[in-house]
């Protein structure tokens, strides 16, 4: 019975001092008198557990847990919102917690879409449309900004400034995002998605990234159906094994800045190191930003012969081994 009592007391003391310790950690970290202010930025669909982290980690509650378990008792665990808020170390848990469930200080957040097969000119286009960023701004931040990673090394100084990387997806912004933040944001996002496997298979095809990206691009411009992204892959890998024109009509319309169906044979003759009709190997960089398919079309593609492929009235392709046999399609299509 002497040890049960003392069980008891040992439990009492624990829960006590526990008690005690929570309702301490829900106080201020710091007084009115030395405060001070921490910006935390809070991404949409944040779990409970992300946000207590990061207040914690940035300085602005004592115990992360406490914070969880504070949101739980009170029934707010999904009602925090995202945005940029401005915090102070002279608040309490309950304090913050009323700020981040109602919004103060929240900053509106704006989604975009970027296509597939977009070029930097059309990205620009878009988010000016769309009111976000200053279309000036944008291209001051492509052109004269220095980004760290490394898919961005080597690129020859005539190929447009981060074109091909600028990753299309549907993105979530803060309004007040600058333009420096939304650039820099689509290139994480291409960084994430060209994973240590893509590496590994670029060295493997004796390829560096853009080499990868600028094929990837073309294909993107090149191939409608999905089903023919690796055969088309395969066309311009058998043409640059053999040092043979890409003769790809999707780099002349980015030289021409004008996505025409059919391209005279003036504009083949069109002098620009883009010009796959008069310079044999890859143009300079990528024509636009190819999605994960035709990434992955670029770095594994069909085991064929084919060296020709021309579009059927449909959109998709008839591909060739010859010459002869590719001449014979196009009358064939010309004619029906």
């Amino acid at each position: 019975m002497k040890k049960y009592r003392i069980s008891i007391a040992i439990f009492i003391i624990i829960v006590v001092v526990l008690i005690i310790q929570y309702n301490e950690d829900l106080r201020p970290i710091s007084t009115e008198n030395d405060k001070e202010v921490i910006k935390v930025e809070l991404p949409l669909g944040s779990s409970v557990k992300g946000i207590s982290e990061q207040l914690k980690q940035q300085g602005a509650i004592k115990n992360s847990l406490v914070f969880r378990i504070y949101s739980k008792l009170e029934g707010i665990n999904s009602k925090y919102k995202a945005g940029i808020y401005y915090l102070d170390t002279g608040m309490s848990i309950k304090e913050i917690a009323e700020i981040l469930q109602h919004g103060k200080g929240y900053n509106e957040v704006i989604r975009f879409t970027i296509p597939e097969g977009y070029e930097v000119r059309m990205i620009i286009d878009k988010l000016e449309e769309l009111g976000i960023g200053n279309k000036d701004r944008f291209y001051e931040v492509i052109n004269n900004y220095t980004y760290n990673y490394d898919f961005l090394e080597n690129i020859p100084e005539n190929a447009t400034p981060l074109e091909g990387y600028l990753f299309p997806d549907t993105y979530e912004i803060f309004k007040s995002a600058k333009e420096e933040d939304i650039i820099k944001k689509m290139l994480d996002k291409f960084n994430s998605v060209f994973t240590d496997e893509y590496k590994e298979r670029t060295a493997e095809l004796n390829m560096t990234i853009n080499d990868v990206i600028t094929l990837a691009s073309i294909i993107e411009r090149e191939a409608k159906a999905d089903k023919e992204r690796k055969i088309v892959s395969s066309v311009f890998h058998n043409r640059l094994k053999i040092n043979m024109l890409l003769g790809s009509c999707a780099t002349v319309q980015y030289i021409l800045k004008e996505r025409k169906e059919v391209l005279p044979t003036k504009d083949l003759e069109v002098e620009s190191p883009y010009n796959t009709y008069k310079h044999p190997g890859l143009p300079p960089g990528p024509i636009a930003s190819p999605g994960i398919k035709s990434i992955e079309a670029a770095l594994y593609p069909d085991d064929t012969d084919y060296l020709y492929f021309v579009a059927e009235k449909d959109g998709t392709h008839y591909f060739s081994k010859t010459l002869d046999e590719h001449l014979r399609a196009q009358k064939r299509i010309n004619s029906e």
